[in-house]
């Protein structure tokens, strides 16, 4: 327990708790919070842990200083110059599995979005379930500036706007303000840079007032229906409601909306 607790002191970012809800900070704010080996790492730790702590409800991802994520550190992408074929790739397998532990994190993730939200930064946007941006946070698929692909974020961009839009964006590197972030559906929300955590705050209290355990298993249930066959899909829908519907949870849900007072979860 003692060395599990020393592995959870990142120098990269921050955590904090208030209550229920661990706030996750990108804390590189020199670099505008850019991807090193390092944050990378301590991203897919944080999110791996606390995504298995029952006390946690809700995840909020932010960026620490002017931006949210400016996407990959100078020094980094310099490194790769001098890797070998094979240890780019182990480079890349650790990125897209970072980005895979948020995306699969038993928890909601919300992103709080402000400032430049750059290449992995905007891969970032995507893998949140509930992403909010302030009206001057931009955001861009730039690798093909720089000769490079957005191919690690790719499978979370495309999932998230489709294949249309990612083509249009992904092949140009323009960048793009909020507004057409909110439009192709890369974020959810978009609010005056002031009300960002206000709006953060409001969506964190609906997820407090849902069962814990349905928006658990509502979150893996959205994932497996979009990797399942139509036909497939009904025998696993049928038998995730039944079991959601005898579980505890889903006994006390309905009881409390039938007797009109607050389920067992809400405190």
């Amino acid at each position: 327990m003692a060395r599990e607790r020393r592995r959870m002191e990142p120098k990269h970012l921050t955590l904090r708790r208030e209550g229920p809800v661990a706030h996750v900070t990108l804390a590189r704010p020199e670099v505008r919070n850019a991807f090193n080996a390092a944050l990378i790492a301590e991203l897919h730790q944080a999110f791996e842990l606390l995504g298995s702590e029952a006390n946690v409800r809700a995840i909020v991802l932010a960026g620490e200083g002017k931006g949210f994520c400016g996407g990959a550190d100078v020094n980094w992408m310099r490194s790769s110059l001098d890797m070998s074929l094979g240890e780019n790739l182990e480079d890349a397998r650790a990125l897209s599995r970072m980005y895979r532990a948020i995306d699969r994190a038993a928890k909601p993730v919300i992103g709080r979005i402000h400032g430049a939200a750059l290449g992995g930064g905007s891969g970032l946007a995507a893998v949140c379930d509930i992403a909010i941006a302030g009206e001057s946070a931009f955001f861009g698929f730039t690798e093909v500036k720089l000769g490079l692909v957005p191919a690690v974020i790719s499978p979370f961009v495309i999932a998230k706007i489709g294949v249309g839009n990612m083509r249009a964006l992904g092949l140009t590197g323009e960048r793009f303000d909020a507004r057409r972030a909110l439009a192709i559906g890369l974020v959810h929300e978009v609010v005056p840079d002031d009300a960002l955590d206000a709006a953060v705050a409001r969506v964190v209290a609906e997820i407090l007032a849902a069962s814990p355990t349905g928006v658990a298993v509502a979150k893996d249930l959205f994932a497996r229906v979009a990797q399942t066959p139509y036909d497939a899909s009904l025998e696993l829908t049928a038998e995730t409601i039944a079991a959601q519907r005898t579980s505890p949870e889903g006994q006390d849900g309905l009881r409390a909306f039938l007797e009109k007072r607050p389920a067992g979860w809400i405190h």
